[in-house]
């Protein structure tokens, strides 16, 4: 049987790459307000997916967009709920309006990183996710606690792995404050999508050899030569026979 991922980037994050990117990926996960975003940038970035056939997603976060959402914070519970509910529904309006179905929920930067560590953060992700986005998956690192919180109120989860970040041991993204922590170079980052997909691995920035099983792999469109990098990432993937869809 013929391997498949899905290739998915962060839209509508005032990147100069997002029309071209379309015609790379297969899904995306477009900013709604809480680190970037507007309704001007939520209908141009859905109404890219839909003419290019693109799954499209929410991309929530800790409201912050003074520094880009990848900031830790302390917010948590009822307050957490309501800023990513608003977020969703600003998306979900823009995509109704546009008759674009929302897929999947991917959270953004710092919510991302916490939730995968933190049960409480996971568990209020899913937890929104199924009530505003019913039938929607949810796009989340492997074996994280987003992905226990997913199973436990019975959500579609997505294995997602980061074509242009480093790993650490314990399978986190490298801090993006230290060396070596973007990868820059297309044919690492490609490399680094081979092993994934066909291999089901990643070796982490200290040399140790990870088990990461995927099912969808991140090209994130702020990265330099993000366009470039994609199209490299994509070309090896196909030659190696791995068929490039939307998760199922």
């Amino acid at each position: 049987m013929a391997q498949a991922i899905d290739l998915n980037a962060d839209l509508g994050e005032g990147c100069q790459y997002d029309e071209a990117l379309m015609g790379v990926i297969t899904s995306c996960n477009i900013a709604c307000g809480g680190h970037a975003g507007d309704e001007v940038s939520m209908r141009a970035a859905l109404t890219l997916a839909k003419s290019h056939g693109v799954a499209a997603g929410a991309h929530p976060s800790f409201p912050d967009r003074e520094n880009f959402g990848r900031t830790a914070s302390t917010l948590r519970g009822e307050a957490l709920e309501q800023a990513l509910r608003e977020q969703i529904e600003a998306l979900k309006q823009t995509a109704s309006d546009l008759e674009v179905p929302l897929t999947h929920l991917k959270p953004h930067g710092a919510l991302y990183n916490m939730a995968a560590r933190d049960p409480d953060l996971a568990a209020t992700v899913a937890k929104v996710t199924k009530a505003k986005l019913p039938g929607a998956m949810l796009v989340g690192p492997p074996q994280s606690e987003l992905t226990r919180a997913a199973k436990a109120v019975e959500l579609g989860f997505v294995a997602e792995g980061f074509a242009d970040r480093a790993y650490e041991v314990d399978r986190q993204l490298r801090d993006r404050r230290k060396t070596g922590a973007v990868l820059i170079d297309p044919k690492q980052q490609a490399q680094q999508a081979l092993d994934m997909v066909l291999n089901h691995q990643v070796t982490a920035y200290s040399g140790e050899v990870l088990s990461l099983p995927v099912e969808t792999l991140c090209v994130h469109g702020d990265t330099p030569g993000a366009l470039k990098a994609a199209r490299v990432i994509r070309a090896a993937l196909e030659e190696k026979g791995v068929e490039i869809c939307r998760p199922s």
